[in-house]
């Protein structure tokens, strides 16, 4: 007998079942490794090296043109095959999976907004305000650079360690879910019971 229920979603799934996932939990070590070495490197160029980004880029694409430039310029001269450049544009597919990514989350943050504005979500309201202070918390020590290399390093630890431990994780986050939501039961009660009530004693006026 399998462990897993219907209702189970593995994180692989919820990553979107692709290649991304793949190098996010580390089933494409290559990938994977290539990436977390890449956002390393910039980030010890810029935050550590005090490199700028601008500077950089340009340097780079300078770089880049020049040896194309004299590749091709000795390819003619000793009759050599030119630079193998792959055809440069974006596929319909990438475009379409990057739509795809905005639209989802897109609507899920209207949706969110929607809840609070109109719903009334007391305890979402909190969530989110919670999660934006903490964002905004973190914002204030470090800057956008490293907050970004901070968010890389976190994409590629919190999800292949939930994916290995998701059975206790899910025990201790349904715990902490329960407790935290009867505490904002007792806050919302306490916030309702100050109110001014209307009275009930309809005023009888002939």
């Amino acid at each position: 007998m399998g462990d897993s229920t219907p209702s189970s979603i593995s994180v692989h799934q919820v990553l979107g079942g692709g290649s991304v996932a793949d190098v996010l939990l580390w089933k494409r070590w290559g990938g994977s490794l290539t990436v977390v070495v890449t956002a390393t490197t910039l980030w010890l160029l810029f935050e550590r090296g005090g490199y700028n980004l601008l500077s950089f880029v340009a340097n780079v694409l300078f770089l880049l043109v020049a040896i194309l430039f004299l590749w091709a310029k000795s390819a003619c001269l000793l009759n050599r095959p030119l630079p193998p450049l792959p055809d440069l544009e974006i596929s319909e597919e990438t475009i379409a999976l990057v739509a795809g990514f905005i639209q989802f989350y897109g609507n899920r943050a209207l949706a969110i907004a929607r809840d609070i504005a109109i719903g009334r979500n007391l305890i979402l309201f909190l969530q989110v305000a919670s999660a934006l202070w903490v964002v905004s918390y973190v914002g204030s020590l470090c800057n956008f650079l490293t907050f970004v290399y901070i968010g890389v390093l976190l994409s590629f630890s919190v999800p292949v360690l939930y994916d290995k431990y998701q059975h206790h994780i899910d025990e201790k986050l349904s715990v902490t879910h329960k407790a935290i939501q009867t505490q904002y039961r007792k806050i919302d009660d306490s916030f309702l019971k100050k109110l001014p009530l209307p009275s009930n004693k309809e005023k009888k006026i002939e």
